[in-house]
């Protein structure tokens, strides 16, 4: 099967799940770009759906019993599947198949399995499949990526980060255990930042746990440390946590100097990092962008040039295999061996793009799962 042509010159999207991302952000972000527009909401709430299609001029909504309904209709071009992480399959898979593009919220499944039958349904329907890394849009981000690939720093051999949040204890993901927990829902940015900054793929990872039950989380380690070996005796290490205080940061250590971000994944302000070659420590900022809106107008601009985008199929299977293999050594005890592997595609400058904020949205029936507490 061949996927839809667009007709019009903007992508039509259709949004599946109205939680806080998809609302407060993935949806101004479609209307902020030039090359897109929102058609479709898929939901089971019927005040969100109705509060929503106003807001944003859908032309339908629908439940998520009526998602056949819609993969027959010819009412959007692509889909932003912003659902938690353990019904991700049961969306794309069919959406795929039906020739209908996907751009899939990380984590992109919960096993290796659900990943590769996702990049097999994009080969079968011939659609794009991308996954929501925004950060391989974001200036800082990419432009830290380029000072290593230029040895700036000399000879990358060290990667740290913390990424720590309090996850409210009625929020959906206290309540999946690891499928849910904080390997699978932040660890993924330390890991895939590491991957991107060494340029290759780790082979041994190594897991701690700890989880304290007072917290109400059921049955995760709310807090995890992860060692990854990767070759060349390289080490990224991290520390992600569901009942911490908020706190993110990232540092990538060479021979000749070291980058630091703080902030490093988030979005809503300009990310900055420290840049230390020698003696000499330059700090570097950059503006505010609308990470949604970058990284929906460039994989539109995919599917209008029929182009393949880099964060893929392939990609996501790249981190789901190593939060697996986290997992496997959380349950053993043991550090986890991985076979050595060769990405070839990884994030270019010409990614980037500078879309300015939209503006803030009131959301309806969803709010941020975290929490600071006291």
């Amino acid at each position: 099967m061949n996927a839809k042509n667009v007709m019009g010159g903007k992508v039509r999207y259709g949004v599946v799940a109205g939680g806080m991302i998809s609302q407060a952000h993935f949806m101004p972000g479609v209307r902020n770009t030039k090359n897109s527009e929102l058609t479709v909401l898929v939901t089971g709430d019927p005040e969100k759906a109705e509060a929503l299609k106003q807001e944003f001029g859908l032309r339908k909504t629908y439940h998520y019993d009526d998602f056949d309904e819609l993969l027959a209709a010819d009412e959007v071009d692509a889909l932003y599947i912003a659902t938690p992480n353990h019904l991700h399959t049961k969306f794309v898979v069919p959406a795929l198949k039906a020739g209908i593009h996907v751009l899939l919220e990380k984590p992109m499944a919960v096993n290796e399995e659900d990943c590769k039958a996702m990049i097999a349904a994009a080969e079968e329907g011939g659609a794009k499949l991308m996954l929501a890394y925004r950060l391989h849009f974001e200036p800082a981000t990419v432009a830290a990526i380029e000072h290593v690939r230029a040895g700036d720093i000399g000879e990358a051999r060290l990667f740290t980060a913390t990424f720590t949040q309090a996850i409210k204890t009625d929020n959906h993901r206290a309540k999946h255990g690891f499928d849910a927990g904080p390997v699978y829902d932040i660890g993924v940015y330390p890991i895939n930042a590491a991957r991107q900054l060494f340029g290759s793929e780790p082979i041994e990872v190594h897991a701690v746990g700890a989880r304290n039950p007072e917290w109400g989380l059921e049955d995760m380690d709310d807090t995890v440390s992860v060692t990854l070996r990767f070759p060349g005796d390289r080490i990224a290490s991290f520390v992600v946590s569901y009942t911490l205080n908020s706190f993110e940061h990232y540092a990538i250590l060479g021979t000749k100097g070291n980058l630091s971000f703080q902030p490093a994944f988030s979005y809503g302000h300009g990310l900055e990092y420290d840049a230390t070659i020698g003696d000499e420590t330059e700090h570097q900022t950059f503006p505010e962008v609308d990470q949604f809106g970058s990284q929906a107008e460039y994989f539109s601009d995919c599917i209008l040039d029929d182009l393949d985008p880099e964060p893929d199929g392939e990609e996501g299977w790249c981190d789901v295999r190593i939060v697996e293999a986290i997992r496997r050594a959380l349950i053993t005890g043991r550090p986890q061996a991985l076979e050595p592997y060769t990405r070839k595609r990884r994030v270019e400058p010409t990614q980037v793009r500078g879309l300015a904020p939209p503006e803030p949205v009131e959301m309806v029936n969803a709010e941020d799962p975290s929490e600071n507490r006291d």
